[in-house]
């Protein structure tokens, strides 16, 4: 995990004209079609669904994966935190990546698993 955690914050680092986000800002909403994931270079990100806080996704997380895997609508809305700034990578870009660094797809999966955990409790 370090070497790709190491290799999104090179990515980070690079991409010279972030997205800057006002807090409160929806990012995409529950429905929406999705081409992209993003990466949190500052602030924070909240996922909902409805009015429930799924996650809270602070700097050097992704969110919005799920869209490069499967093209279904959004499953959840993103909400900008306070100095909000991310890293958008589109498809192309997310092969590129897991080309050079096989491990990615598997910290993806990783975090896929872990959201759709939370949000299917078990009773």
């Amino acid at each position: 995990m370090s070497g790709v955690r190491t290799y999104l914050e090179a990515l980070m680092k690079l991409d010279e004209a972030p997205l800057k986000l006002d807090p409160g800002q929806v990012i995409f909403a529950a429905g929406d079609p999705g081409r992209e994931m993003f990466i949190v270079r500052t602030g924070s990100v909240e996922l909902r669904i409805g009015e429930s806080v799924l996650e809270t996704v602070e700097q050097g997380g992704i969110f919005g994966e799920l869209a490069l895997v499967d093209p279904a609508p959004r499953s959840a809305t993103a909400v900008a935190g306070p100095d909000c700034t991310l890293v958008l990578v589109n498809a192309d870009a997310f092969s590129d990546l897991v080309r050079r660094v096989p491990a990615l797809a598997l910290e993806v999966m990783k975090v896929m698993a872990r959201r759709l955990r939370r949000s299917n409790p078990t009773e």
